[in-house]
């Protein structure tokens, strides 16, 4: 199945200003890694969930790529996390200047130290506030990232 590899940030924008001020618009990214032909890959899956009026319901913009993995520590993946959290700074700074909206980014990073993922919770939040100027979310509050996005070449999927 081929899905989307970009998502259209002035589609999105447009979506967005014509809603009411109490919109609440949030970014995330989550990756999924996988073995082809003796290859690692990693599918990165962001999306943008825009929840409409804070209480009317949503709509989820959402775009998968696939990239190889280069990490060698699969217990503590800190580059394929550090990319996750590129990406979703990278749609931050894209969508951001056409939108009058607050956007939080949520971030699929445990800061509990027993988490693999938490090799990289002070770099990616670094990271995030010094290019976005904004603190990042991380879970278990986070759901942009370790929800929406972690299901969405399934929601795609099915459409």
């Amino acid at each position: 199945m081929k899905f989307p590899s970009q998502i259209d940030v002035e589609s999105v924008a447009e979506f967005i200003n014509a809603l009411g001020p109490a919109t609440k618009v949030y970014i995330g990214t989550d990756s999924e890694r996988m073995l082809q032909k003796g290859i690692w890959l990693v599918d990165y899956m962001s999306v943008v969930i825009v929840h409409i009026e804070g209480k009317k319901g949503g709509k989820i913009f959402g775009a998968v790529t696939r990239e190889c993995d280069y990490d060698r520590k699969f217990n503590r993946p800190s580059l394929r996390l550090m990319n996750e959290v590129y990406k979703s700074a990278e749609l931050y700074l894209a969508l951001s200047p056409l939108i009058a909206h607050d956007i939080e980014i949520h971030l699929d990073i445990n800061p509990d130290e027993e988490f693999g993922s938490s090799c990289v919770i002070a770099q990616a939040i670094g990271y995030i506030k010094g290019v976005c100027n904004i603190s990042p979310k991380v879970k278990p509050s986070g759901f942009a990232a370790s929800s929406a996005a972690d299901q969405l070449k399934r929601i795609l999927g099915h459409r």
